[in-house]
């Protein structure tokens, strides 16, 4: 599959103008930082599914879904981190970086991640590269949340209704033709929007639930990615 990537970046930089930088578009895997209880992942459309473990390798297309009480913490890329939380279901709509097409460099152009959230709950911690331009974006049926650069957040739908709660720095949702709105930490966002502002967190008891267990979920995610950088550097 990364050949095939590789084969499209250069066919499409073949046919495009000069000015092409020749970047090359490979699919990448979701690291599991760790799994607790039952959480299952594979192709949904064929029904194939197997359990999650530490040496499991989450990729493009796949869908993961937790068991009531189960978790499962996954880098997406340095930087891009997600906890999913018990009872939720999320496919992995792009997870890709860009190189460039030079053969005699290296250098990384971009990395990205798309989440779509079928239903419960995901909590994105993102950390912006200063060299490396980095993306990710959670969706559910109706909107889509980006970090504002740094940013920790949660995400929570049951399919028609979504929330949207800021921990830390800003995270922006947009969707249904409506202006995006942006939330700082300490404020969440409903879906579909009743009115432009986000709402104090402090108001509301599940928009709290949201907030601790996002700061809860940042220190952890942290900790195992220190830990898994010393057993194995990325």
């Amino acid at each position: 599959m990364e050949r095939f990537g590789i084969i499209v970046g250069i066919a499409l930089c073949s046919v495009l103008p000069s000015g092409c930088w020749m970047g090359i578009t490979v699919p990448i895997a979701a690291v599991v930082l760790s799994v607790k209880g039952t959480v299952l992942f594979g192709n949904a459309e064929r029904n194939r599914f197997e359990p999650v473990t530490t040496k499991s390798l989450v990729r493009d297309g796949d869908t993961v879904r937790s068991m009531e009480g189960a978790s499962v913490d996954l880098l997406l890329f340095p930087g891009a981190f997600a906890q999913l939380a018990g009872n939720s279901e999320i496919k992995i709509e792009q997870l890709t970086m860009v190189k460039d097409g030079n053969e005699s460099s290296d250098g990384l152009r971009d990395r990205s991640a798309r989440i779509r959230l079928q239903r419960g709950k995901i909590i994105a911690l993102f950390n912006g590269s200063d060299t490396t331009p980095s993306r990710l974006a959670i969706t559910t049926r109706d909107l889509t949340a980006t970090p504002n650069s740094d940013s920790l957040f949660a995400v929570w739908t049951d399919g028609t209704k979504a929330r949207v709660t800021c921990a830390k720095e800003n995270v922006v949702a947009s969707g249904d033709g409506q202006p995006a709105i942006t939330a700082s930490a300490g404020y969440f966002l409903r879906w579909p929007a009743s009115n432009t502002k986000p709402l104090a967190a402090a108001d509301d008891a599940s928009a709290q639930i949201d907030v601790s267990q996002s700061l809860q979920a940042g220190k952890q995610l942290q900790s195992e990615w220190s830990a898994w950088q010393n057993r194995r550097p990325f």
